[in-house]
């Protein structure tokens, strides 16, 4: 657990309700099911935040740096804020008032993102201008290169070698500042995380615009009494057509401003499974001209990622980024900052698994045929062969398959009905059996016993007034939805106890019944037996205390003589 918070992404055990929506849409598994709980495996998590997006108790949560950065503020360092150009779609301040806000949490100046990704620009541009033909991916998006490293590393020589936009812009912060200051991103990603977590010396911290709320709430509260600062400005200039970069599509509209050849096609793909589909079977030595795909992990772009902290449409956040774009009459040809980095392929552990294991994982969830195999996704896994390799990379568990768990609680509750001395039977509105037990059969359907017996169905779907007379009962709880209780309920010659309740609200109802009149009757023996043990013992003890009043009489008088005769003697003498 402590390794898995200092990933960015984390879980609350406690709020986790196994509910698998983490596992059903996270794009490349990288969740594990451990005790019913879920948790991010980091070395398979790519940042992306779908879980935490989709997690319907905000189990999933997203570490957060403020503490580090107010530790930064308090060893008394200029800490400059690479701003995302997304924050337009979030906040509804002015550029004068939010850096105002920034400069009250401590910050010394705030620069734009924007800056670093025109950098960017440049360079793919000009890199595209050289290509003869092939393709080349964008190292914009943090998420989408975690994710080729790690799960398509065939591609990783396509990246495009230079650092993000906001490792290139924290680059130039520093040629322009000093080595010695320290620069904190805020945007709305999680992956930026990952990338000040590398210690290269660039981005020192990365909170989303989320923490950056809560920090704010927390430190100023009313930022209204804020004002608008006209001489705050970003530094050390503002940005312009690298504004369009949170937009999906807005990375091509910066490189086609910069200008490249005719034949070099720019293409834009968002989110993780239309990229993953857009590579598929794809051949990148048989391409005639140079491709470059500007690929985003999240659907439109920067603006809708995992932590923008805003409820506006997206429609009206694409509006609010292309409204201030500033468009530079001349944009130079080359880059002033590169960052050069490396996107070798990164090696994660994949477990190769014989069909004989795999066929015996899937009866492990009650899948002895391909029949058996449902594939219907209710684990979070796309075929049960997934689950079944999941539950041999010990990630998953049997209690996930909600067909295999059905039949199990089928059994058991089967097994309780059938063992159960009492008679048990569930009744619908339509006032047919639905389930009823060996013990009920035998108590109430008398020679129909074997006919019923032999059906596969047993008596499901016999109507329960031709088989009990008390049927009654049943159509006042489905009426009123109140339980009844009947004790020493009198039919013909037998006394039953009859608990009737309540399944499922006018719909179904159960009735446990107990045949007392055994019971009774036994009873009744006792009681009498008593009563006559009672009767002898209290003739006894009459006859005692009789012989017991004659003998003391008898003594009485005896004594009384022995007196009177020794009075006498002592009276002569």
């Amino acid at each position: 657990m402590d390794n898995e918070k200092q990933h960015p992404v984390y879980t609350l055990t406690n709020e986790c309700k196994d509910c698998y929506k983490c596992v059903r849409h996270c794009p490349v598994k990288a969740i594990k099911i451990e005790n019913d709980h879920a948790s991010v495996i980091p070395e398979k998590c790519i940042s992306c935040g779908t879980c935490v997006k989709v997690c319907p108790t905000n189990a999933k949560c997203v570490r957060t740096d403020i503490e580090k950065v107010k530790n930064l503020l308090i060893a008394k360092k200029d800490i400059y804020v690479s701003l995302a150009p997304s924050w337009r779609a979030t906040f509804e301040n002015s550029a004068q008032k939010m850096i105002a806000i920034l400069k009250r949490l401590g910050f010394k100046d705030v620069s734009e993102t924007a800056l670093g990704a025109q950098e960017v620009s440049i360079h793919d541009a000009e890199v595209l201008n050289n290509m003869d033909k092939g393709l080349l991916i964008s190292s914009a998006c943090p998420v989408i290169v975690e994710y080729i490293r790690l799960y398509k590393p065939e591609f990783a020589k396509y990246i495009t070698p230079i650092g993000s936009p906001a490792k290139t812009h924290a680059r130039m912060l520093k040629d322009k500042y000093g080595e010695d200051i320290a620069v904190v991103f805020i945007g709305p990603c999680i992956g930026k995380k990952n990338e000040a977590d590398e210690n290269d010396g660039l981005i020192d911290a990365s909170i989303t615009f989320e923490e950056l709320k809560i920090w704010i709430a927390d430190e100023i509260g009313d930022i209204s009494e804020i004002k608008k600062e006209t001489t705050f400005e970003f530094v050390p200039c503002s940005a312009h057509e690298g504004t369009l970069y949170p937009i999906n599509g807005g990375m091509n509209e910066t490189i086609k401003k910069i200008g490249v050849k005719p034949e070099v096609q720019l293409m834009e793909i968002c989110t993780i499974a239309a990229f993953e589909k857009a590579l598929e079977n794809l051949e990148p030595e048989k391409l005639e001209v140079p491709v470059f795909v500007e690929a985003l992990a999240c659907e439109s772009g920067c603006i809708t990622g995992p932590c923008i902290a805003s409820k506006k449409a997206s429609i009206s956040s694409i509006s609010d980024v292309m409204y201030k774009v500033k468009v530079r009459d001349k944009i130079p040809q080359q880059a002033t900052t590169v960052v050069e980095c490396d996107y070798s392929p990164i090696t994660i552990s994949e477990s190769k698994y014989s069909l004989e294991e795999i066929k015996q994982a899937l009866k492990k969830i009650g899948k002895h045929t391909e029949e058996d195999e449902l594939n219907c996704g209710g684990c979070g896994y796309s075929s049960c062969r997934e689950l079944a390799v999941a539950l041999l990379d010990g990630v998953a568990e049997t209690s996930m398959c909600v067909s295999y768990m059905r039949k199990i609680a089928m059994r058991k509750a089967a097994a309780m009905l059938r063992c159960m001395p009492s008679a048990i039977v569930m009744v619908d509105n339509n006032m047919n059996i639905l389930e009823a037990n060996d013990s009920f059969m035998k108590m109430f359907t008398g020679d129909m016993y074997d006919i019923f017996k032999s059906r596969p169905d047993g008596m499901t779907g016999a109507s329960i007034d031709r088989i009990v007379d008390f049927s009654d009962i049943f159509a006042t709880i489905l009426k009123t939805g109140k339980d009844l209780h009947k004790e020493h309920y009198a039919i013909k010659d037998k006394l039953y106890d009859i608990n009737a309740f309540t399944i499922e609200e006018n719909e179904i109802v159960g009735a446990i019944i107990t045949d007392v009149t055994q019971t009774e009757t036994t009873r009744e023996r006792i009681s009498e037996k008593a009563r006559e043990v009672i009767s002898k013992n209290i003739s006894i003890v009459q006859e005692i205390a009789c012989l017991l009043g004659e003998h003391m009489v008898e003594t009485e008088t005896l004594l009384n003589s022995i007196a009177n005769d020794y009075d006498d003697k002592e009276d002569k003498q």
